[in-house]
C-alpha cells in the first residue's frame, strides 16, 4: 500500500501566531525545509546547531530482549601493512531492532513499505517534540493520549501532514542501562517490560488525523512496555508510517522549529535497521 504525503505545509510557531517556522529560523535552515529545488545558493548550515540523536552501536548498546543476539563487531585488520602505512577494517552484524533504529511499515504491516521503499520526505521533514517528561515521572507505563497532543496543538499550532513528530519520556537518560530502561533485563524474556510510550488513540490522531511522516521516541518501542497487541505499530504500518526507537538526547531539542533527518541503513527488503538520527536546530532557538 503506497500512501500519497500531501504536500508538506509549514508548521506555526503558536496558535496565536501566523508566523510559520520556517521564517523564523535562520535562512541556512529554512532552506533545507524547502520542498522545492529552486534555490542556486549552496546548502549552509554553520549557524545552526547539529543534535546527534543516535545511541553508539557497541557492546552495550540495548536490543529487545527476545533477540537472538546483539550487536556485533569484530577487526578483521589493524596495523602497519607491508607498504608502511596504517590499515583497519573491520566487520558487524546486527540484528534490525535494535539501539537506535527504524521500524519500517512492513514490520507489522505485511503490505506495508520495507525499509528501502520508505520515501525521503518522510525521513528528512519539520520536527516537534511532545514532552511528557512530568506525567512519565509519576507513571512509567504513562501512554501518551489524545489529549495530550491536543494540548501540544493548543501551545504551538495545529501539527501538519509531513511532520516527524518525536516523543521524549526522559528514558534517554537512563540508556544503557537496560533493567532502568526496560524496566526488567531478564534474557529471553518481554513480559515484564516497564517504560513509557505512544497511546492507540494519540497515534490515531497522529497518523489517521494529521498525516505524519514518521513517529519516534526516546524508548525501546513506540509502544509501551506492557504492550501485547503493539496497537501503536499496527496504526502506523497501516499509514506506512515508519517508527524512530531509541532516540538519544531528546532533552536537547525545542518543542518545534527544527528539521528531522532520520536515514536507516538501505536493507533491501528489511523490516528496519541501524538508525543515525540527526536534528537541525537554529541557533537561536531556546531550549
Amino acid at each position: 500500500m503506497v500512501v500519497r504525503m500531501k504536500p508538506r505545509r509549514k508548521i506555526h510557531a503558536t496558535a496565536a501566531s501566523a508566523r510559520p517556522l520556517l521564517l523564523i529560523a535562520p535562512l541556512t535552515v529554512a532552506v533545507l525545509l524547502v520542498a522545492s529545488a529552486g534555490y542556486s545558493q549552496p546548502l549552509d548550515v554553520s549557524g545552526a546547531r547539529l543534535v546527534d540523536l543516535t545511541h553508539s552501536f557497541g557492546l552495550r548498546t540495548v536490543y529487545w530482549p527476545t533477540s537472538p543476539s546483539g550487536f556485533q563487531h569484530e577487526v578483521l585488520t589493524s596495523g602497519i601493512t607491508e607498504g608502511g602505512y596504517f590499515y583497519a577494517a573491520g566487520a558487524f552484524a546486527a540484528p534490525e531492532h535494535g539501539g537506535t533504529h527504524l521500524d519500517a511499515p512492513i514490520h507489522f504491516g505485511e503490505d506495508g513499505h520495507t525499509t528501502e521503499e520508505i520515501p525521503l520526505r518522510q525521513l528528512i521533514a519539520a520536527g516537534v517534540v511532545i514532552d511528557i517528561e512530568e506525567k512519565t515521572a509519576l507513571d512509567p507505563d504513562y501512554r501518551l493520549t489524545r489529549t495530550d497532543v491536543l494540548e501540544f496543538e493548543a501551545r504551538h499550532g495545529k501539527i501538519l501532514p509531513g511532520t516527524i513528530v518525536l516523543l521524549r519520556t526522559g528514558w534517554g537518560r537512563r540508556w544503557p542501562d537496560r533493567k532502568s530502561y526496560l524496566g526488567d533485563d531478564t534474557p529471553g524474556d518481554a513480559s515484564d517490560l516497564h517504560f513509557p510510550s505512544y497511546g492507540g488513540a494519540a497515534a490515531r490522531l497522529l497518523v489517521e488525523e494529521r498525516g505524519v511522516a514518521a513517529i519516534g521516541a526516546d524508548v525501546a518501542s513506540i509502544d509501551y512496555g506492557q504492550s501485547t497487541d503493539f496497537t501503536v505499530h499496527r496504526i502506523a504500518a497501516a499509514r506506512n508510517v515508519p517508527g524512530l526507537e531509541n532516540l538519544a538526547r531528546l532533552d536537547e531539542l525545542p518543542e518545534t522549529g527544527f528539521l528531522m533527518i532520520a536515514l536507516p541503513m538501505k536493507i533491501a527488503g528489511g523490516t528496519g535497521g541501524p538508525l543515525r538520527a540527526v536534528a537541525v536546530v537554529p541557533a537561536d532557538s531556546e531550549r
